[in-house]
């Protein structure tokens, strides 16, 4: 959680403009495109919103507010946390994937929303009534 609200405020503040952090970031995304990793999209998937993920996981979602780009929101069910956001354009999506992939964490990632929880089993649970791809950073 706390390296998603690390990516959130990254991404909400913007970068510098300083042509070496550019180049950094860039490096970055590269790299995050080159290790994230992904499984099989199970389909249909649809746009959903924060409230509509929040159902489906069957918590009560507590806003985080809404940045440039996209809205989030997140909840505690029993001793689990899960952060659900959902997004104005598909760039916006996959730049802040490119970051939060740095991080790890397991999302499960639809059309323009993504769904981050407890577990890759769990994620792929909700994959099976969401719809959606698993995106994880690799291990080692």
């Amino acid at each position: 959680m706390v390296a998603l609200a690390a990516v959130t405020a990254l991404l909400a503040g913007g970068c510098g403009g300083d042509t070496e952090q550019k180049t950094a970031g860039q490096a970055a995304k590269e790299k995050a495109q080159r290790t994230a990793t992904s499984s099989v999209s199970i389909e249909p998937t649809k746009r959903y919103t924060v409230q509509q993920l929040a159902d489906a996981v069957g918590c009560t979602p507590k806003s985080a507010g809404k940045a440039k780009d996209f809205r989030q929101a997140g909840c505690v069910k029993g001793e689990d946390s899960f952060v659900f956001l959902d997004f104005d354009t598909a760039q916006g999506q996959q730049d802040w994937l490119r970051y939060a992939t740095l991080y790890g964490g397991v999302y499960l990632v639809g059309d323009r929303w993504v769904l981050s929880g407890k577990s890759k089993e769990y994620m792929e649970s909700l994959r099976d009534k969401l719809g959606g791809t698993i995106q994880e950073k690799p291990k080692g």
